[in-house]
């Protein structure tokens, strides 16, 4: 009996020195496995204790955005006011005005002895004249909007004149003028930009300005046009701060 347990004895111990690494890694793997299972009770009371904070502090933050966008509405709704733009428009305005609410430009159509005119009106921008010669130190650089304006005049058959203008108080500057074929390709229409508009002769250019004058295109209807756009300015202003508090409510 004493010889068979000292045989059992020198097995274990054999085995152990020779898989004694590989049994001590499986330990190691079972205690970390075990350790997973059953994590320390005070992590997750730290973690919700963490996430709890971060979640207020966004509410927090949300709400005080939604308050400040709030009063920018109060106050752009305040300067808005949609009735005025149809007392603005004057009795010989010849133009039926297409304005979609989110678009950046207004279209202007009218039919004149045959031919179809469209003006496409973009957002007004701001021109500062910094001439320190020309301006009155204490009044500062003058400030001036204007408009960019895309006019064209198409007959029956198709062919067209486009006009780019900048559109100034009480003043249309015509910047290039193009000829358009129908079913001309993008490098047909470049082929056809002609010269520089300013390089005409004076009087050639004082006849495309009556040109426009006796369509529509005079300054009465941008001095409008102007008034017009301003609003629109602060109509899409006041649609982006709807959208955008939409955004923030969900």
């Amino acid at each position: 009996m004493a010889l068979a347990w000292c045989v059992v004895r020198r097995s274990a111990s054999k085995f152990a020195s020779v898989y004694g690494g590989r049994v001590r890694s499986i330990s190691a793997v079972v205690n970390r496995a075990s350790l997973a299972r059953n994590p320390s009770p005070v992590r997750p009371f730290v973690s919700r204790g963490f996430n709890y904070s971060t979640a207020i502090d966004r509410m927090s933050s949300e709400q005080s955005l939604i308050r400040v966008i709030d009063s920018e509405i109060n106050s752009a709704s305040q300067t808005d006011n949609i009735d005025l733009d149809e007392e603005m428009t004057p009795g010989s305005f010849p133009f039926r005005i297409e304005d979609n609410p989110g678009h950046q430009n207004v279209t202007l159509t009218r039919d004149y002895n045959g031919e179809h005119i469209k003006v496409v009106v973009s957002m007004p921008s701001l021109v500062s004249d910094e001439n320190d010669d020309d301006a009155d130190d204490d009044e500062g650089p003058s400030n001036e909007s204007s408009i960019p304006l895309v006019v064209t005049v198409t007959k029956k058959s198709g062919l067209s004149l486009e006009f780019s203008c900048m559109a100034f108080p009480d003043e249309i500057a015509i910047d290039a003028l193009t000829v358009k074929h129908p079913g001309d390709s993008l490098e047909d229409q470049m082929a056809n930009e002609g010269p520089d508009f300013e390089d005409l002769d004076e009087n050639l250019k004082k006849t495309f300005y009556k040109f426009l004058e006796i369509r529509g295109v005079k300054a009465s209807t941008t001095n409008f046009l102007h008034e017009y756009m301003m609003r629109k300015v602060n109509r899409e202003y006041l649609l982006w701060l709807k959208n955008v508090k939409e955004f923030m409510e969900e």
